[in-house]
C-alpha cells in the first residue's frame, strides 16, 4: 500500500485523495496532517455563514437563564408555574400602588444651602433675569431669579440685614415680622423655590406670576414698625381715659 504525502495545497490534496473512486485501491493519510486540513477547510468563511452572531448566541443564552429560573422559581412556589405568575401579579400591583400613593421618589427639600451665589447682584439685576427666563419659558430659573430680587429688594430697604448665606425660608419669616400682612405669601415663595432648587420640582408659570406679583407687592407695602402695635394700645387706652 503506498502513502503519498501532502502536496503544497495541504487540503485540496486530502480532498482529492478522499475523492477517489471506489474502484481504486484505497488511501491513507497521516493523522496529524489530516486534522490540520480539515482544521483549515473548516475555518473558512463559507461554512460560517449561517451561524448565529455573537449578540444573538448571547441572546438565546440570557433567555435560557431565565428559563431557567423561572422554572427553578416555579416548582418551589405553591401553585407552580401558576401560583409564580400569581405572586409576580400581586408584587407588580403593590408597587403600583405605593408608586401611585407616594409618587416620584423625590429628595426632600433642604434649606441648607444659600439663596445667593458668591456673585452679588442687585434687585433690579435679578428681576431682569427673571424676566428674561421667563420669556423663554425658563420657569424654574425665572422663579429662582424672582425670589432672589424680593430678598435683595428687602435687603436694600433695610428691612432685611445684607447676611451672606441666608435660605429662602429664613428670609420670609424674618421679612414677615415687618412686613406681617404679606407673611403667608413669602413662605409660599419660599416652599416654590425651595421645591425647584432642591427638591427636584419643575415650577409653572402660575408659579412665577405669583411670585413676581408678590415682588410687585413688596415694593409700595410700608413696613410695620416693631413699636406700633404697643403706640396703638397706648393711644386707645389714652383716648378711653379722656
Amino acid at each position: 500500500m503506498v502513502t503519498p504525502s501532502l502536496s503544497r495545497s495541504g487540503d485540496t490534496a486530502v480532498l482529492a485523495l478522499l475523492a477517489r473512486s471506489d474502484d481504486e485501491p484505497p488511501l491513507t493519510i497521516p493523522r496529524d496532517p489530516a486534522r490540520e486540513a480539515a482544521r483549515r477547510e473548516l475555518s473558512k468563511g463559507m461554512y460560517h455563514e449561517n451561524e448565529p452572531s455573537w449578540f444573538q448566541r448571547a441572546l438565546d443564552a440570557f433567555w435560557d437563564w431565565v428559563e431557567d429560573l423561572f422554572s427553578s422559581a416555579a416548582t418551589v412556589t405553591p401553585g407552580g408555574p401558576v401560583g409564580l405568575v400569581v405572586v409576580i401579579l400581586v408584587v407588580l400591583a403593590v408597587l403600583g400602588a405605593l408608586w401611585w400613593r407616594l409618587g416620584t421618589p423625590r429628595r426632600e427639600p433642604t434649606s441648607s444651602a444659600a439663596l445667593f451665589d458668591d456673585r452679588p447682584r442687585s434687585a433690579a439685576e435679578h428681576r431682569a433675569a427673571a424676566e428674561a427666563h421667563a420669556a423663554q419659558g425658563h420657569w424654574n430659573q425665572a422663579v429662582q431669579e424672582r425670589m432672589r430680587a424680593i430678598v435683595r429688594s428687602l435687603e436694600e430697604r433695610a428691612l432685611l440685614d445684607v447676611r451672606p448665606g441666608r435660605t429662602a425660608d429664613e428670609a420670609a419669616a424674618e421679612a414677615g415680622r415687618s412686613l406681617p400682612s404679606h407673611t403667608d405669601r413669602l413662605r409660599a415663595a419660599a416652599r416654590d423655590f425651595d421645591d425647584v432648587t432642591y427638591g427636584g420640582r419643575t415650577a409653572t408659570r402660575q408659579a412665577y406670576q405669583r411670585i413676581a406679583e408678590l415682588d410687585r407687592d413688596l415694593e409700595s407695602s410700608k413696613p410695620q414698625l416693631a413699636n406700633s402695635a404697643p403706640s396703638t394700645a397706648h393711644n386707645a387706652r389714652q383716648g378711653a381715659a379722656e
